[in-house]
Formats: structure tokens, C-alpha cells, sequence
């Protein structure tokens, strides 16, 4: 049976360092064959920050976090992640600040031949290069037990139900402290109770590991529930962005279609 996540705390208005941008993207654009996909994207990310990217399916919402972790090269403009420009970074650059950002994707990308444990235990090892076990079994337990599932440790990812899937998933990723959380529709594929507890899981382990996170979602209650700011996507740029209750107020048609159904 699955374990409920704790009830995250009433979300708190942040001040965040505005001299501190930990991701500056600007005039970013992507193209697959003659598909502009990424036609002109402008975003500045602070530390501490969640920054939800709402936009219906099919528009590219990804494509922006998968330039960020170097998995997708930009055709143009600037990508800056701490500083650095990553289009240009070698790739053993890359694999250092990889190792600071963590990448939550839809299915969780868990191992289906390992437990949850083996799962866990793998990037400590090849990743962290960590060989004490005492330490490693001390990360584990206590990154599952974060999430809700320590009585999961030794269970397989096919014995797990999608809401523990997707906790796992989690866990692997927090389980090397990135200072950069980017999740990928996080809530896709769940029904409303577990997507509101993954969602405030989030919102939590953000708070706990004092993350800066992207949340790619069409999620509205997982909006709502995790932003400090919302970004509006269509046509493959950002048409505007506020907070939640902000955006409720907007004249732009475009953007009242994602909250017309929200009271």
C-alpha cells in the first residue's frame, strides 16, 4: 500500500537574491527539421526559485530543460547555467555540472532490473564515486524515508504503483543533493489525490535540499501548489509570467484558457 505523502506547509511568499541568477537563457531558439520549436526564449532563474513553465502539450515545454543539461543543443542564443555558457562546455564540463542539476523525467527512469535500493545506491557509486557502504546505506534510508518509502528499499520498480514510481524516481535524483532540480511533468499519468501529494512532495524536498527548481507541467494543481513564479508557454515562447494568483487576473486569452476551470 502506498504511503501518503506528509501535507506540505501553506506556501510562504520568498524573497529571493536577485543578484544571485543560477540559469539565464536568452533569445533561445530550437529547430527539429523545419519545426521551430524554441522560436524565442527569455528566462532568468534565481536560487531558491521554483518556476513553473505552463503550456499545453506538445508545445516544447522540455526542449528548454533538455538544453539545459546539454542533452539538446540550441541553434541560437545564449544558455547559462552558474555562470557558464553550456553549448560551449567540454564534455567533461558537462558531466561536472550534471552532476548539480538533477533531472526528474515523466516515466522516473528507474532501472527495472535493480531494487529500489540497487536503484538508489547506483549513482552514489558511479556518479559520487562513494565506496563507504556505511555512508551509502545512511544516503538511501534517508532520502526514502523523505519521500515515503522506506518500507519500499528492496522492492523492484515493477512491484511499485505509479505514485511510488515517480517517489523513487525522486529519490534517485535527490539522493546526489543537486543544487538544480528540473522535473518533467511530474504528475503526468497519476490521478488527482497522488498528483497533489507528489506535487506537495515537491514542494517539500525543495524546502528540505533548498533547491532551485524548473517544473515542466499542464498540471494546474501542481502549479499551484509548487510556484514561487509562473511562466506562460505558446508557440514556442513565453508570453507571460507572474505568480499564480497573478496570472488568474490576466487579459490575455491565452493564458485565462489555463485557469478558466480553477475557482
Amino acid at each position: 500500500m502506498e504511503e501518503k505523502a506528509t501535507t506540505a506547509e501553506p506556501k510562504e511568499k520568498k524573497t529571493h537574491d536577485k543578484q544571485e541568477v543560477v540559469i539565464e537563457i536568452k533569445h533561445l531558439k530550437k529547430s527539429f527539421g523545419n519545426k521551430d520549436v524554441l522560436k524565442d526564449i527569455n528566462l532568468v532563474v534565481h536560487r531558491g526559485e521554483n518556476v513553473v513553465v505552463l503550456g499545453k502539450s506538445g508545445q516544447g515545454k522540455s526542449v528548454t530543460i533538455q538544453c539545459i543539461v546539454g542533452m539538446l543543443t540550441p541553434d541560437d542564443g545564449t544558455l547559462k547555467v552558474f555562470g557558464e555558457e553550456v553549448p560551449g562546455l567540454k564534455e567533461k564540463e558537462l558531466k561536472e555540472l550534471r552532476i548539480k542539476i538533477g533531472f526528474l523525467f515523466q516515466s522516473g527512469a528507474l532501472y527495472d532490473s535493480m531494487t529500489v535500493r540497487e536503484n538508489l545506491e547506483f549513482p552514489l557509486t558511479r556518479v559520487l564515486k562513494i565506496k563507504d557502504q556505511a555512508e551509502i546505506d545512511k544516503r538511501v534510508e534517508e532520502v526514502l524515508e523523505g519521500v515515503g518509502l522506506a518500507d519500499a528499499i528492496d522492492k523492484m520498480p515493477s512491484d511499485l504503483s505509479g505514485g511510488m514510481r515517480k517517489r523513487a524516481g525522486l529519490a534517485r535524483t535527490l539522493i546526489i543533493k543537486p543544487e538544480i532540480m528540473l522535473y518533467d511533468e511530474p504528475t503526468t499519468g497519476l490521478d488527482p489525490i497522488t498528483s497533489r501529494e507528489i506535487s506537495e512532495l515537491i514542494l517539500n524536498m525543495q524546502k528540505k535540499y533548498k533547491t532551485t527548481s524548473i517544473i515542466i507541467t499542464h498540471d494546474m494543481e501542481c502549479a499551484r501548489i509548487t510556484a514561487d513564479r509562473v511562466v506562460v508557454m505558446n508557440d514556442g515562447e513565453y508570453i507571460e509570467e507572474g505568480s499564480f494568483d497573478g496570472l488568474q487576473k490576466s487579459k490575455n486569452k491565452i493564458v485565462q484558457s489555463f485557469f478558466k476551470d480553477i475557482s
